[in-house]
């Protein structure tokens, strides 16, 4: 298994850089099921982010770049079932990916809830408001 970082993956979806771009896309395209690419949830956020904020992604274009990391058999996501439900809300709902995120791992931790002062986590993330 190969970890990918996420300037990475940047290069892979964003494809911006004459050089780093086609040297993403190489690596990629070399992933086999037998050596697959390994993705943490810390640079699955981080992709998320650089997605938004550098490359303006919208909602749609993020649940489009996670769903295609997701279906690739060559790439292993951690905790790929709580992305999942992640994904899911954040598809659904008004609160950042990153919130959803942390709201499924609570949830699969045993947490009870989780606070948060945004209200738009609390709202579509299943995070309690905190008045």
């Amino acid at each position: 298994m190969i970890g990918l970082d996420t300037n990475v993956l940047a290069r892979f979806f964003g494809q911006d850089d004459p050089v780093q771009s086609p040297k993403a896309n190489a690596i990629l395209d070399s992933l086999t099921t037998e050596e697959p690419g390994w993705v943490a949830t810390a640079a699955l956020l981080e992709l998320v982010w650089v997605m938004t904020s550098k490359f303006r992604a919208d909602r749609t274009g993020v649940c489009r770049v996670v769903d295609v990391l997701m279906s690739r058999s060559e790439i292993v996501i951690e905790n790929s079932d709580l992305v999942r439900r992640a994904l899911n809300q954040y598809r659904h709902g008004s609160a950042d990916f990153a919130d959803c995120l942390i709201a499924s791992h609570a949830e699969n931790a045993g947490c009870v809830q989780t606070l948060t002062f945004d209200i738009d986590a609390a709202k579509t993330a299943g995070m309690t408001l905190i008045s």
